[in-house]
C-alpha cells in the first residue's frame, strides 16, 4: 500500500510492502532492555490483552509473547502482516494479526488493557485516534509509545550511513536524530494523562550484513527508491561499509518510552 504524508518526507510515497522481507530478517533488532522496561512497568505481561498498533512483522509482540500477554497485532500493510503472520506461526505463537489503518481498527469498547505503538505513533491521523484508543482501553488502561533510532552525529557508521540515505532521498525526515522525549500530540492531553517517560541509551549489535539489511529496510530506501536508484545505493552502502565497518560493531542508539494512562471520566 502506497502512503503519501506531507508530515512525512515532504509528502513522498513510500511503501512498507517493498520492504517487508528485509524488514521480517534485518529489524527485530531491539535489545532486551527495551522490552524489560515495559515488563518493569508491569505492562504487556500474563492477564493483560494487548493491542499493538503498527506492528510491522510483529517484532514487539512476538519478542514479548513469552511474558503472557494475549497479543492483537494490526498494520496498515498486507505484506508486513503476511510477514507477521508467518514468523509467529513458525514460533508457535498464537497472535491475532489484523490488516488495517490504526484510523479503521474497531474493537468493542473496553477491549484491551495496554495498547503499543512501537515506532509508528507519528504515522496516526491524531485528532482521529486518539479518542478510539482511549474507547478501547479498559478504565485503567496504559498507551505505550515505544521508540529506538541510532544516533547519526556520535556514531561513525550511522552518520555515514545516513548521508547516503539523504543523498538519494533528501527529503527523508527520519534524519538527524538526538536523544529526546518521544513527542505527543496536544489531542492526546484530552484523553490521556502522561504517567512517565524515560529516554535511554543502548548499543545495538551488528555485522556488516545486517546493518546493510537494516538500512536498506529503512523508509528512506527499501520503501520509497526506485529499483534503479536502489541498486545504486546497494552498490554504494556495501562500499562504504567496506571501507568504515569492521565485520562486527555496535552503533549507538538511544531509546524512549511514554506510558500515558487513560483518564476517567
Amino acid at each position: 500500500m502506497e502512503i503519501k504524508d506531507s508530515r512525512i518526507d515532504a509528502g513522498k510515497a513510500f511503501d512498507w510492502g517493498k520492504t517487508s522481507e528485509e524488514y521480517a530478517k534485518f529489524r527485530d533488532i531491539y535489545p532486551e532492555v527495551f522490552y524489560q522496561k515495559i515488563v518493569d512497568r508491569e505492562l504487556c505481561v500474563k492477564g493483560q490483552k494487548v493491542l499493538d498498533l503498527g506492528t510491522g512483522t510483529g517484532v514487539l509482540p512476538r519478542n514479548m509473547y513469552r511474558f503472557g500477554a494475549s497479543w492483537t497485532g494490526t498494520d496498515i500493510s498486507p505484506e508486513q502482516i503476511e510477514q507477521a503472520k508467518r514468523l509467529s506461526e513458525e514460533a508457535g505463537m498464537k497472535i491475532d494479526y489484523q490488516a488495517v489503518p490504526t484510523e479503521d481498527v474497531d474493537y468493542p469498547d473496553g477491549s484491551f488493557d495496554v495498547i503499543t505503538a512501537c515506532q509508528c505513533f507519528w504515522y496516526f491521523d491524531h485528532e482521529k485516534v486518539m479518542p478510539k484508543l482511549a474507547r478501547l482501553l479498559k478504565p485503567e488502561g496504559k498507551l505505550v509509545i515505544l521508540y529506538m533510532a541510532w544516533l547519526p552525529f556520535e556514531d561513525e557508521i550511522a552518520g555515514k550511513s545516513e548521508e547516503l540515505v539523504l543523498k538519494y532521498s533528501p527529503k527523508w525526515s527520519g534524519a538527524g536524530e538526538t536523544r529526546h522525549p518521544i513527542w505527543i500530540p496536544d489531542v492526546a492531553y484530552e484523553y490521556f494523562d502522561m504517567e512517565e517517560h524515560e529516554e535511554y541509551d543502548v548499543p545495538v549489535p551488528f555485522t556488516k550484513e545486517s546493518w546493510h539489511g537494516r538500512m536498506r529496510a529503512c523508509r528512506g530506501v527499501g520503501a520509497s527508491l526506485s529499483g534503479e536508484e536502489l541498486a545504486k545505493w546497494d552498490e554504494e552502502h556495501r562500499k562504504l561499509l567496506e571501507t568504515i565497518a569492521p565485520e562486527q560493531f555496535d552503533v549507538k542508539h538511544y531509546a524512549a518510552i511514554a506510558v500515558l494512562k487513560r483518564k476517567l471520566g
